[in-house]
């Protein structure tokens, strides 16, 4: 399996290299040359495995370039219970009418970022060791991938962190989460502005191919392509608990219901569904910065300022600029990377590119349909949910059980795609149902420990002059 660049001016690469690249030397994001296809035999040869041994399977699939032995270790070690709350890993939960939750939030961090960056955690360590090599990770949250990306790698050998945060946008479990990590090789940095400008300094800085040299710059955010494989496997997983039982075996469908930010998430899924996986439709969620929603129902992009760009009850989704869907659009124009190269110099100079015309193929080719929640469906959701299933679930969450309500089938089960545990956001609960989520035993201490974070202005100047100074 070698990998190719959604611009087209990279040549083939394996996975190890790709893993350490972060993003593309041209600008652009790595996929596969060409995706893996899953027949009905192998699913149903996949039902009885563990959640470490099906994502063996399924990220073997991806990585041809490390020994099948070597990753099971490593998926083994990603995904065990002294890390997960739960001994399934990924638990179903249901709730009513046709819906129930994919539980991604047993992890180290209470995040469904855990699934992803516990795998690379382990795997960034191992191709470091084979190659005697470092590498400055360099990365940009909007609030859960900063905690599970530092929990992941605190203390790793030869990996140094340095993690944008948008100052004042997150929540104060998840400042504290990061803040208060002290490892030498986390580095908190809390930049003036939105997510989306945090997010900018990470690819400006990635794309200078001099100083990415020097510091050896890689990335955890999900433009590192082992996020998204990582993510498929959940899929897979969902999709083989949810037909357990059931007459229809491989032809049943499955849809899922996914807060959607920054777009890797959802992009999983859309991979799963092109390697064959079942899945009825993948339903879009945002909040109120609803970029996303408006180009799966019109076909036009038009991303918004920071000014632009609300502050909300469900903050990780406070996003503008979503860095991976240029691999749904690589996808949607045929693969023909020149167009990717066209549309997005067209977004530089215009602000916006129109594929109005493809917009049927949204549905009817990908599945993709999409809706908007707002801070008054968060709370209502989260009130029903509680009194009707006996679930408290965070304000993200609501919004993919809002909008999934739209699209439930009979006969087709809806999995709704946990984005964190309710502790998280705490005040948003406590506006809900009148009283906060229960925070787990190991984290009832969080808020009074000590915390390290430097406050910048949103510069990439003094981000670079930073790393150069502490790496």
């Amino acid at each position: 399996m070698k990998y190719r660049s959604t611009r087209g001016d990279m040549e083939l690469q394996p996975f190890s290299d790709i893993l350490l690249e972060g993003l593309a030397p041209d600008g652009g994001l790595a996929l596969p040359q060409s995706l893996p296809r899953i027949g009905a035999e192998t699913l149903e040869s996949w039902r009885a495995l563990r959640y470490p041994e099906l994502a063996a399977e399924v990220l073997g699939l991806f990585i041809t370039d490390i020994p099948k032995s070597d990753l099971s270790r490593l998926t083994q070690a990603a995904y065990h219970t002294d890390a997960f709350a739960s001994s399934e890993i990924v638990p179903l939960k249901p709730l009513s009418k046709g819906l129930s939750l994919l539980g991604l939030s047993e992890g180290p961090t209470l995040a469904f970022k855990d699934m992803a960056m516990q795998f690379l955690g382990q795997v960034f360590e191992y191709v470091l060791d084979k190659r005697h090599a470092s590498i400055t990770i360099l990365g940009a949250t909007s609030g859960d991938t900063g905690s599970a990306a530092e929990y992941a790698l605190r203390g790793k050998r030869g990996i140094s962190v340095f993690m944008l945060s948008p100052y004042g946008r997150m929540s104060d479990f998840q400042r504290a989460q990061m803040y208060s990590l002290q490892d030498r090789n986390i580095h908190n940095l809390a930049l003036k502005g939105v997510f989306d400008e945090c997010q900018d300094i990470v690819k400006s800085l990635s794309s200078d191919l001099a100083f990415k040299s020097a510091y050896h710059l890689g990335a955890v955010n999900s433009i590192n392509w082992a996020r998204i494989a990582a993510q498929v496997v959940y899929y897979f997983w969902g999709w083989l608990r949810a037909t357990s039982g059931q007459n229809a075996g491989h032809a049943q469908q499955v849809s899922f219901a996914v807060p959607s930010g920054n777009f890797g998430n959802i992009l999983s899924g859309h991979i799963a569904r092109e390697m064959g996986l079942p899945i009825r439709r993948l339903v879009l969620a945002t909040n109120e910065n609803n970029v996303l929603e408006e180009f799966f129902r019109t076909g036009v992009y038009r991303p918004r300022s920071a000014a632009q760009t609300y502050a909300t009850s469900s903050p990780s989704m406070d996003i503008s600029r979503a860095s991976n869907f240029e691999r749904f659009v690589f996808d949607l124009v045929g693969q023909d990377a020149d167009r990717v190269r066209e549309l997005w110099h067209e977004l530089e100079q215009k602000g916006e590119f129109d594929l109005s015309a493809m917009q049927p193929d949204f549905e009817a080719r990908y599945g993709f349909v999409s809706g908007v929640s707002t801070h008054a469906d968060r709370l209502d959701t989260i009130r029903s949910v509680h009194r009707d299933a006996g679930l408290l679930i965070d304000p993200h969450t609501a919004d993919a059980v809002k909008v999934a309500a739209a699209y439930v089938e009979p006969g087709v089960p809806m999995l709704a795609l946990e984005t964190a545990l309710p502790a998280k956001f705490s005040e948003t609960i406590v506006e809900a149902i009148g009283r906060p989520a229960p925070v787990p035993e190991h984290l009832q201490e969080l808020a009074s420990l000590p915390q390290r974070v430097e406050v910048m202005d949103c510069d990439a100047r003094l981000v670079r002059e930073y790393i150069k100074q502490h790496a």
